[in-house]
This record gives C-alpha cells, sequence and structure tokens, in this order.
C-alpha cells in the first residue's frame, strides 16, 4: 500500500507531516522513498543529474538518506510573473507552445509512482487542498492520483489558523464518496496549549467520518524549507551546513511524532 497526506489546505504542513514520517519510518529500518505528483513552487532544488524538482521533495528524500530524483516530483510549476506558469516535467523545463494536456501530465504522473513503487513504500505529499471543486475535474495530486493508483490517505489540519474541526470535516465532506474509504486518519498540526480542550471535537469528527484520531503534533520552532521562498520563518540560520540543520529538525519531529502519534497504525496503512 501507499501513503497519501492531504491537508485542509495550503500550509497546513503537508510536507513537514511527510519528511518527518520518512525520517521516522527510515530510522525504524523501511525503504521509504518521498513522491509529489504535482508542485507549484518558486523554491526548487536541482539533483545530481541536473534535474529540478520541488525543494520539499528533496527534503524528504534526505530524510529517507537518499539523494533527490526527477521522479519525486515528476510535474514542477512554477510562477514566471504577469500570470504566467512554466511547467517543468520530469526536472527539464516543458519547451512545447502551451500548456501541457491534463492527459500528458497525469501520464507522467503516474509513470515516475510505478518506478518509485518498484524501489519501496511510497508516501505521497498532496497539493494545496483536495476539495476545491472548482479544480477536482483536473486535480492531479490529490484525488487525481488516489483515482489512479491504490493509496490510503491521513488528513492534516492545521489548528493555528482557527476552525481546524470545519476545515477537517468539510474537507473528508467533499472528497469523492469511492475515495471516502481510504480517508483513514486525520492529523492536528501546530497545536498549542491544553490538548483536552479538544476532546469532544476529535470524537465528533470520529463519529461523523469514519476517520482514526492519529493525533496531535505541537507548535515547533524549525529549520526547513520554504516552498515558495528561500527565507526561514520567525529564526535566523546560524549553520553552514543547512543539510544538518534540515535533518536535525527532521530527528526533532520524529521523536515527537513517536511519542504523540498513532506511529504502529500509520505503519499498517503505509
Amino acid at each position: 500500500m501507499t501513503l497519501m497526506i492531504l491537508g485542509t489546505s495550503s500550509n497546513a504542513g503537508k510536507t513537514t507531516v511527510c519528511a518527518f514520517l520518512c525520517r521516522y519510518f527510515t530510522k525504524k529500518g523501511l525503504n521509504i522513498i518521498p513522491y509529489k505528483a504535482s508542485n507549484l513552487s518558486l523554491n526548487s532544488y536541482v539533483t545530481e543529474s541536473g534535474a529540478e524538482i520541488g525543494i520539499g521533495q528533496a527534503l524528504q528524500a534526505w530524510a529517507c538518506n537518499t539523494e533527490p530524483e526527477a521522479e519525486m516530483n515528476p510535474i514542477l510549476i512554477k510562477p514566471s510573473g504577469d500570470g504566467r506558469l512554466q511547467y517543468v516535467l520530469n526536472g527539464k523545463v516543458y519547451s512545447n507552445e502551451g500548456k501541457p494536456s491534463k492527459e500528458l501530465l497525469m501520464n507522467e504522473a503516474v509513470k515516475s509512482f510505478d518506478k518509485l513503487k518498484e524501489k519501496g513504500k511510497v508516501i505521497c505529499e498532496g497539493s494545496g487542498a483536495p476539495a476545491e471543486l472548482n479544480l477536482m475535474d483536473r486535480d492531479i495530486a490529490n484525488i487525481g492520483i488516489m483515482k489512479e493508483r491504490e493509496m490510503n490517505a491521513i488528513l492534516v489540519g492545521d489548528i493555528e489558523r482557527g476552525g481546524v474541526f470545519a476545515a477537517i470535516y468539510g474537507t473528508w465532506l467533499l472528497i469523492p464518496d469511492e475515495l471516502k474509504p481510504k480517508m483513514k486518519g486525520f492529523i492536528i498540526n501546530r497545536f498549542r496549549g491544553d490538548i483536552t480542550v479538544l476532546e469532544s471535537g476529535i470524537r465528533k469528527i470520529e463519529e461523523l467520518t469514519g476517520m482514526k484520531y492519529l493525533g496531535t503534533m505541537p507548535y515547533v520552532e524549525l529549520t526547513l524549507p520554504e516552498e515558495d521562498t528561500i527565507s526561514f520563518r520567525n529564526r535566523k540560520n546560524t549553520s553552514d551546513d543547512i543539510h544538518t540543520e534540515y535533518l536535525n529538525s527532521l530527528d526533532l519531529l520524529s521523536d515527537i511524532a513517536g511519542k504523540e502519534l498513532d506511529m504502529d497504525y500509520i505503519e499498517s496503512i503505509l
């Protein structure tokens, strides 16, 4: 099986959750490979082979103690100003005129996924939010790839934004009915305070959706790359070895996840 990490919104924490899950299960001895079918990002990374992919997938590859590869992010979409988008397919700029078709993009996404699946257990990151009604007919990275390939999903909600229970329930409600059985659990992210105040809401979400509560991750100050900027939120980077800084942050998060999340259950659906 494959595990998809979906978010109730952009910046809900999908990239980071994928990265620390990659780190945790790699340290446990599993052969984990990260993947994101389609990524809209300003901040990219060039692999050893010269392929350009999203920085998030490079981070996740390092979490798995492996080198980033083009297949980990087969579609990279880069805003280039004046409403224009640059498409990078399999690490190379798409040079044909016009926007690539959904059929071409999905074919590339599936082909890359299948290559990675032959190498180990894949942890997929969704893109943005999976329940955008105006985008569902052309979605690739969320319900699109879920329909193409067998995978379970976990939903991440960011409580710092407010309205986390409405966001989790509303997202689940709008997921296509045929995919709802694949929505196995939810994580509440970036919480500060007494977790007991969440208990009644957690129980109600479990009752309404059938998804299992997998735990709550606390708010933690980190040094990790941003997908849309090279800056670091709320802290100054003082390390010359940023790669080590990233891994130190992921080690901290994986240790916290081992205590706060139901990692045995997550492994069982991976």
